[in-house]
């Protein structure tokens, strides 16, 4: 029985956890190519503790999680979190890496394709982002050091670049939080 707000909210706060570490092995599974019989055997839990995990009824120990991710090939990690100040554009409370992939792949912005290994077409997909993009879209296409190398050229409005600003040139000289 949950006696307190702070208790319920913890109680929640935990549930959602389990929920989501459930969906990640799922992920991790999948991308390994393996069934549950298959990834249990190899990380040394049954199936059906497996499966409790996967559907968020069970909550493993921060070593079994690892174990099992290891498993299907992926590593725990930490990352910093990114939150966004509600102005009239999102800013930042952090510059972050993407994987090479996302950071030189396809981004679909407003009906139209950029290719962001192509340094002008970043520039102006950049430029889109940092005018109208939400925090979403950003955390999805915008490279921390990718911006700071674009940022002498990027056309923006001098609100915007004052504020995303000091993160650039915490990047610039190193002292920008990233995680590498």
């Amino acid at each position: 029985m949950v006696s307190s707000p702070m208790e319920a909210a913890l109680a929640s706060g935990v549930a959602i956890w389990a929920e989501r570490g459930g969906l990640l092995f799922k992920q991790a599974r999948h991308a390994a190519s393996m069934n549950q019989k298959a990834l249990a055997t190899v990380s040394g839990t049954s199936r059906t503790t497996l499966s409790a995990y996967e559907h968020g009824r069970k909550s493993p120990t921060l070593e079994t999680a690892g174990r099992i991710l290891d498993a299907a090939g992926f590593r725990l990690a930490l990352e910093p979190k990114v939150e966004f100040a509600a102005r009239p554009f999102p800013v930042p409370s952090r510059l972050w890496r993407l994987p090479v992939a996302a950071a030189l792949g396809m981004a679909r912005l407003r009906g139209r394709d950029y290719d962001l290994a192509d340094r002008a077409e970043r520039r102006a997909a950049y430029t889109l982002l940092l005018c109208e993009g939400s925090p979403q879209e950003l955390h999805d296409h915008v490279d921390g050091v990718l911006l700071a190398e674009l940022w002498d050229d990027l056309d923006l409005p001098p609100d915007i670049r004052a504020e995303w600003g000091p993160l650039v040139a915490e990047a610039r000289d190193g002292t920008g939080v990233f995680n590498w």
